[in-house]
């Protein structure tokens, strides 16, 4: 592993197993993040981005959850290879997590003061007044005052609540924090004083970001890396530019297509057509085959393998092999269409 990279998954793959089936939830999926890096993990719903932030930070429901294959590997340890005892250790203090809804990741019934203390003695061995100095230094930090310490989560408006889970996340100055949709339930202008508070903070204490997220335009003003997910699979990887100046994947290109550009006069989005195939229940070849508008026979049979049309783009894609640049799919693949 580079002497930068602080977090490598390698062909990672999870299964969520019940009474009557089991769910692929993460299909083979390989990940490389480097200290000081910001990571846009980006895809619809279901695609396995917050079960792959899960197995990370090792929360898998049980029994349920299974990681069956791969490595995740941080600072130079395995972390599928530690016990539960290590991983708490870890947990909080090297690696951090902003949950997707911050009413339910606060404890309604603690102060939120006293919840951000708890964070910092569980992995400090400092006195409690210490420890409430330093939640207090946080909430300043996050833009709240430090007088409204022994205030209850209710007191506060979603916004507030999402800097506290914020703080809470950072009091411990952790290397990697995942961050889980951190603005979904706010709306538009808390959001972007959200992520700034977020780019601001990171860039001060040197703090790694896998940002999970469907909003491009917050992954190009944030990170500097993008995976895309589909089906449990990371099916373009690459820099910022390349993944939005070049996009070669056609779901991708989709992603892309279905956004409002205020240069061209549109009546109507262009949308994915059709669903997400099946998580119990996963085609044989490529997963995106039955949306894809550029379908070719093999796609049907054969799973594409990792394709890099350029040094540190990737791509799962038939079509990509057969020189896709620029962003447009080049000549015609018409006659070999099959949907």
């Amino acid at each position: 592993m580079e002497s930068n990279v602080l977090l490598e998954v390698k062909d990672l793959k999870v299964e969520y197993h019940t009474d009557e089936t089991v769910v692929h939830a993460v299909n083979g999926v390989s990940l490389t993040l480097r200290e000081g890096e910001t990571l846009g993990l980006v895809g619809e719903t279901g695609a396995g981005k917050t079960t792959i932030a899960r197995t990370i930070l090792g929360i898998l429901p049980k029994p349920q959850g299974h990681v069956t294959q791969g490595e995740i590997i941080f600072e130079g340890r395995n972390l599928l290879e530690l016990s539960e005892k290590e991983m708490r250790k870890i947990r909080g203090d090297k690696i951090a997590m902003i949950f997707q809804d911050p009413m339910t990741a606060l404890n309604p019934i603690e102060r939120v003061g006293d919840q951000i203390t708890e964070a910092i003695r569980l992995h400090n061995k400092i006195s409690h007044a210490e420890a409430v100095l330093r939640s207090m230094d946080m909430l300043e930090m996050v833009g709240i005052p430090k007088e409204r310490y022994p205030e209850f989560p209710h007191q506060f408006s979603g916004g507030m609540k999402q800097r506290v889970v914020i703080a809470m996340a950072l009091a411990c100055n952790p290397k990697l924090l995942l961050a889980d949709e951190p603005t979904t339930a706010l709306d538009v202008t808390i959001q972007a004083q959200v992520l700034a508070l977020m780019r601001d903070l990171t860039k001060r204490l040197g703090t790694s970001v896998i940002l999970i997220t469907h909003d491009l335009g917050v992954v190009a003003s944030t990170c500097q890396s993008v995976a895309v997910a589909y089906a449990g699979e990371i099916v373009e990887y690459g820099t910022v530019y390349h993944i939005f100046n070049n996009p070669l994947h056609p779901y991708t290109k989709g992603l892309f297509d279905s956004l409002p550009d205020l240069d061209v006069s549109k009546k109507r989005l262009k949308p994915i057509r059709g669903m997400m195939p099946d998580p119990t229940n996963l085609p044989e070849g490529c997963t995106f085959c039955e949306r894809c508008d550029y379908a070719m026979e093999i796609c049907a049979r054969k799973k594409p393998a990792v394709y890099e049309p350029e040094q540190g783009h990737t791509v799962r894609c038939f079509l990509a092999e057969r020189r896709v640049t620029d962003g447009a799919f080049a000549g015609s693949a018409a006659s070999e269409k099959v949907l």
